[in-house]
């Protein structure tokens, strides 16, 4: 999904069949194109490792010559364009009027291996809506085909640009038009999907990735930054956990609310109470279904296997796997279904359209911001630590969980304090939170094992799954020892 002026939102043919009776459409004449663009790359596919589209698009009976570079998911677009002249597929290829020299010249190389990669053709409905005044919206429906290896995907898609007015113009026409259909918002450009179809790719788990700030962005302009990747993270996972039964899809989804929520956590002082009240608790219930799938697939893949090799002639394993299968199948379901439903694409749409209105407030530079953000968690993390070693399980999940919060907070962070001390740091704590997690896993496989073979039936299985923790103790208090010993990085720049 565009986060400046334009908005993409997927909907399924029925839906788009009633689009033109919605109320905003219903005064408004489409002017319906036929839209062909043959895409360019070399045999390598240099072009789309560098970000650069080349592409010809026929509107009607007019075809264009595109040239263009794509800005990345976390940078922002400056510096990016796009240049066009008109001119045909099949002739010979010129770059004269791309406006950046260093690109003009590096595609002047690559003219004789430049080939057509795929071909997007498409109907395009589109109306001109003006909700009010000085507000002008193009709305435009695409259907059609997106072709490549002799493999077809299906397009069918609704555009929003912004013509004139405010980017909150954009989102309230949008939200307009959710109330009424299920518009869900899309991530990926039809470049992006059709160079998918060429490589005939499956879906792929998405990790995070690293987020780009940097000293003299505001604090709350790295907060836009930050919480729009997680979206994004979020987002590049949400078709896997919905057709795939590829457990990590549903992990990485649920790392990406985690982040989220984390983020903002550490900017709660600066953000409007508003925006926290709204949408943090709507967050959490995600992360919950989420969560719910998560446990079950981390006791059938790690810890199932090990009571197995631990009680190879137990009974009870039999009936707690078979168990395991059954609550794995129902959850994951209701894990598809939520990522499915209404309430998560108004919320991605309402949750942007929110991050992108916030006013920058007292203006502070995210560079001063981030050092007492990161002392409050460290010195939670101390307090929890002292605790932790002779505490319970619940003791132990919430030092697990303020590392954890600790740990995003430096990945936010980590462009503001270049250096292997920040490096050693963030190592040392992700050894801790791993083994944190061990013993999280073990606690949560008490619980489902207390589920799965409740009362007497299970309490070996209990008490050899409460030893395996209480063996892991005198590692902990090694990871802590060497933690606390490591030099605070945002603190020697």
């Amino acid at each position: 999904m565009g986060i400046e002026t334009e908005l993409s939102l997927s909907l399924t043919p029925g839906v788009a069949s009633r689009l033109a009776r919605h109320p905003l459409l219903t005064d408004a004449r489409p002017v319906r194109q036929r839209v062909i663009n043959t895409y360019y790359d070399t045999p390598d596919l240099r072009l789309h490792r560098e970000r650069v589209v080349v592409h010809y698009r026929k509107k009607g009976a007019t075809w264009l010559s595109s040239v263009g570079r794509v800005a990345s998911s976390t940078s922002s677009t400056a510096g990016y364009g796009e240049w066009e002249i008109a001119g045909e597929p099949g002739g010979e290829q010129d770059f004269s009027h791309v406006g950046d020299s260093a690109l003009r010249d590096w595609l002047d190389s690559l003219r004789q291996e430049l080939r057509p990669a795929f071909t997007t053709t498409f109907t395009r409905s589109a109306w001109l809506l003006e909700p009010r005044d000085g507000v002008r919206i193009e709305l435009a429906l695409d259907r059609g085909w997106i072709e490549a290896g002799g493999r077809r995907q299906a397009i069918c898609e609704l555009g929003l640009e912004l013509l004139s007015g405010g980017v909150a113009d954009l989102f309230s026409a949008a939200g307009e038009l959710q109330t009424e259909l299920p518009l869900h918002p899309e991530t990926a450009s039809k470049s992006q999907r059709g160079y998918r179809v060429l490589a005939d790719e499956s879906l792929q788990v998405v990790k995070a990735g690293p987020v780009e700030i940097n000293p003299g962005m505001t604090a709350m302009a790295a907060f836009r930054a930050v919480a729009l990747a997680c979206v994004r993270h979020l987002q590049s996972n949400e078709h896997g956990v919905c057709e795939s039964d590829c457990p990590e899809f549903v992990h990485q989804a649920r790392v990406a609310i985690r982040r989220l929520r984390s983020a903002i956590r550490i900017w709660k002082p600066l953000l409007p109470e508003d925006l926290v009240t709204s949408f943090d608790p709507r967050w959490q219930t995600l992360a919950r279904q989420l969560g719910e799938a998560r446990n079950w697939d981390v006791f059938r893949a790690e810890t199932l296997p090990t009571l197995a090799t631990a009680f190879p002639a137990a009974a009870e394993i039999a009936c707690l796997s078979h168990y395991a299968e059954q609550r794995c199948a129902i959850n994951r379901q209701a894990a598809s279904s939520a990522l499915k439903s209404v309430d998560y694409s108004r919320l991605l749409l309402e949750f942007t359209a929110a991050v992108l209105g916030l006013a920058e407030g007292d203006a502070r530079r995210v560079d001063a911001f981030a050092p007492r953000c990161l002392d409050k968690r460290a010195k939670q993390v101390r307090q929890l630590a002292a605790e932790a070693l002779g505490g319970d399980a619940a003791t132990r999940h919430r030092l697990r969980v303020e590392y954890k919060r600790l740990r995003y907070a430096l990945e936010f962070f980590a462009p503001l304090f270049p250096g292997e001390c920040l490096r050693e740091y963030h190592r040392s704590a992700s050894g801790l939170q791993e083994m944190l997690g061990r013993l999280n896993d073990l606690a949560v496989a008490t619980e489902l094992s207390d589920e799965g073979l409740p009362g007497e039936q299970g309490e070996t299985i209990r008490r050899w799954l409460e030893v395996q923790s209480e063996s892991l103790l005198p590692a902990l208090g090694n990871l802590l020892s060497h933690f606390n010993r490591q030099a605070v990085p945002w603190r020697n720049q």
